[in-house]
């Protein structure tokens, strides 16, 4: 057996930080025709959102930084705990994670990085209450003011995962290029 083990927000866009914006509608859209289509190669496992599970939604946008100072590193033990129990249990042949790509969590070979000393944490409580238009608009302007980048490195549940699960494929989906990630989850699906 194969087993693909994947961030939930790949599949159910409404865990993303600030609502579902049309790129992870069509992450979506199109990760479940390619599962429909490959049903009987693989098992998925679709982890607790880390993020949703420390914070809730909808969250701000944060750095791999800023969920480190909030506890990150307790939650990404336990969802690590439960893969492993999972991975015991069922003993698959082949192990693929599906990160994605920029997340401060389930970046798999890049993250978001900012300074956590200037991160406006009253906005994790104020973000709850905004309708979603105004939470997009808030995104962009405390993505700017906190001087988000994308950068190389694992998000805070991949390392250590990777850490604890060497031997597996490790791939990083983008949802600015969908149909080349697709392409790349095709190549670890069929190979063997």
């Amino acid at each position: 057996m194969k087993l693909l083990i994947m961030a939930p927000c790949l599949l159910s866009p409404f865990y993303v930080y600030r609502g579902a914006k049309e790129k992870e509608y069509k992450t979506s859209e199109k990760l479940l025709s390619f599962l429909a289509e490959h049903k009987g190669e693989m098992k998925i496992l679709t982890y607790p959102c880390p993020e949703y599970e420390l914070i809730g939604w909808p969250r701000p946008p944060m750095s791999k930084e800023v969920f480190e100072k909030l506890g990150m590193g307790e939650k990404a033990e336990n969802i690590a705990d439960f893969i492993g129990r999972v991975l015991t249990e069922e003993k698959p042949e082949k192990i693929i994670f599906l990160g994605v790509k920029g997340s401060p969590t389930c970046g798999v070979f890049h993250t978001t990085s900012s300074n956590p000393e200037t991160f406006p944490y009253k906005a994790i409580q104020e973000f709850f209450y905004l309708p979603k238009e105004e939470r997009i608009n808030r995104s962009k302007e405390l993505i700017k003011e906190q001087s988000f980048e994308v950068v190389p490195g694992e998000g805070v549940l991949f390392e250590v995962l990777k850490r604890r699960f060497p031997d597996a494929v490790y791939l990083e989906f983008d949802k600015d290029s969908i149909e080349k990630s697709i392409e790349k989850l095709k190549e670890a699906v069929e190979g063997l």
